[in-house]
């Protein structure tokens, strides 16, 4: 496209308005290739399928919809310019008359909130210092967790430099508590609140010594007063896109004042180590809106909402033979919200909960069910059922639901599947090559196999790991796990073997694909000397 047709074509973009299924067409006037998807959803446009979100407030498949008060907010918001700082302080102030705290944060996520915490924790607000980070030599450079709270989300904590320290007991926390030691990072959840590790009981060490304790609380519900700071947490994060339905790369940060003016300066607009986690004036108000919206919904009415979505797909497959549904509706504080469980007899339905997650993902519309729409869960769901979470449905979406679900476990497709002998006894080491986006690695493999199945090890960059696996004819998948520390990887890996070699696909899980080959390890005899040439 020459420089003046595409200015010509830039020219005809709507100026602050929204984009509806109404003006697409004019939104995307400027490439024939995008005005020829005019009265389809902006992503179709671009040509990514939107879905029905039935997995809940998960962030890889949108979490939530902002609230209409939200998105006025920030249509607001934009309209005018203000200096960030002065804004952060006012609506700091606020927050914390609205959660019943000292002060609040808006951050980038609760993800950047705990990275932001934990910044703050070490450097206490010392600029020398926030200059200095990765490298904590001099500062507090420990974080204390207890065994439970450890996810894949303590790597918001470790991108600071910190040392994470695993306590398991009371006794183990005093024995690792010292003039190292930052902050203490609790997962909010059942033992969060009762049990040897509880933040009660954690502050009543912690607090004597001057030791801060972050909550991690991001999929959690505002209440007031805030039940993590009454028992004795200083700080708590929450994801602002989820339940709160603010903007989705919004979260908050509750408590101590002080500490939260420390933790605010290692993020945006600010220089430093935290730059990239800066929130702009939009979503600064958006998330404001959404707390001062919070206190004023109607949860008892979106309960009964949500639990009625489910009890329509229940109702809807009352009848299919086979087939239980059951609704759950969970009084935790996490993740709180209805959700149906789905059963069959796969005798009768012959269909694996990873089938009918497919099956439902590639479909039309596509709905995302389970783990849908993520990664390859490990190991994947092959047991008779799925589960449908029900808060981010918009009306009528439960209705297409159920039919869906409906036509496929009353009338189930056939899946083919691999069959037959293993071609081969893939027993031994193999030299791995995997070959990411932008590098090649080797790593090795180790087979023990029996008939079709096997186990074993792989061997990658971050350490070892146990494998599982099946060959049917030439036929192989793989899968293996590493979830020590707080690391989540699930790697998938599916192609073709031979006697001495294999190759394929492997899935990364949440981190895309890559191409994998392997030959069987050649052993040299003891002694052995490697010919100059």
């Amino acid at each position: 496209m020459k420089r003046r047709e595409l200015i010509k074509g830039l020219s005809l973009l709507p100026v602050a308005g929204a984009v509806s299924g109404s003006n697409i067409e004019s939104v995307f006037a400027g490439s024939p290739v995008m005005a020829k998807q005019a009265g389809k959803s902006i992503y179709e446009a671009i040509g990514v399928r939107p879905l029905i979100n039935a997995r809940g407030t998960v962030t890889v498949v949108g979490a939530s919809q902002i609230l209409p008060e939200v998105q006025k907010a920030m249509d607001e918001a934009v309209k005018e310019y203000v200096q960030i700082d002065e804004l952060m302080d006012a609506v700091g102030a606020r927050l914390g008359e609205l959660t019943g705290t000292e002060f609040g944060y808006v951050s980038s996520g609760a993800s950047a909130a705990i990275t932001a915490a934990t910044a703050g924790c070490v450097t206490g607000g010392d600029p020398d210092k926030l200059w200095m980070i990765p490298d904590l030599t001099g500062m507090k450079d420990e974080v204390i967790i207890p065994a439970y709270s450890r996810t894949a989300y303590d790597a918001a904590a470790k991108a600071v430099g910190v040392r994470m320290v695993e306590v398991n007991t009371l006794d183990d926390l005093k024995l690792a508590i010292g003039p190292r030691t930052a902050m203490i990072l609790v997962l909010a959840g059942a033992r969060s609140e009762n049990g040897p590790l509880s933040i009660k009981e954690i502050a009543s060490i912690a607090k004597p010594l001057g030791v801060p304790i972050l909550v991690d609380a991001a999929a959690e519900v505002l209440e007031v007063p805030n039940p993590h700071i009454t028992q004795g947490a200083d700080l708590v994060a929450y994801s602002g896109g989820k339940y709160i339905r603010g903007p989705q790369c919004a979260g908050l940060l509750l408590g101590r004042k002080d500490l939260i003016i420390a933790s605010r300066i290692n993020a945006g607009p600010h220089h430093g180590f935290g730059r990239g986690f800066k929130v702009g004036r939009e979503e600064i108000m958006g998330m404001l809106a959404a707390v001062e919206t919070w206190f004023k919904r109607d949860h008892a009415a979106e309960w009964k909402t949500w639990v009625s979505y489910g009890n329509h797909i229940i109702q809807r497959l009352a009848n299919v033979r086979g087939v239980t549904a059951k609704l759950s509706e969970p009084k935790g504080r996490s993740n709180r919200a209805p959700s149906v469980t789905i059963n069959w007899d796969k005798s009768i339905i012959p269909l694996t909960g990873e089938d009918m997650e497919g099956l439902l993902w590639d479909g039309t519309p596509r709905i995302a069910v389970s783990g849908a729409g993520s990664f390859l869960p490990f190991p994947p769901n092959l047991q008779p059922n799925i589960s449908i979470h029900t808060p981010a449905l918009q009306p009528g979406e439960e209705k297409i639901i159920a039919d869906r679900v409906y036509a496929l476990l009353s009338k189930p497709p056939m899946i083919k599947r691999a069959a037959g002998e293993a071609a081969f006894d893939l027993s031994g080491q193999w030299d791995l090559k995997m070959k990411f986006s932008a590098s090649t690695v080797d790593q090795t493999l180790i087979i023990e196999q029996k008939g079709n199945e096997f186990i074993g090890t792989h061997l990658a960059s971050i350490g070892s790991r146990d494998l599982d696996g099946t060959l049917h004819g030439k036929q192989i998948t793989i899968r293996s796990s590493y979830t020590k520390d707080g690391v989540r990887i699930n790697y998938t890996f599916t192609g073709t073997a031979e006697a001495n070699t294999m190759q394929g696909k492997v899935s990364l899980s949440e981190y895309g694909d890559a191409e994998w080959t392997a030959k069987r390890h050649e052993y040299r005899p003891a002694g052995a000397r490697r010919s100059r040439g």
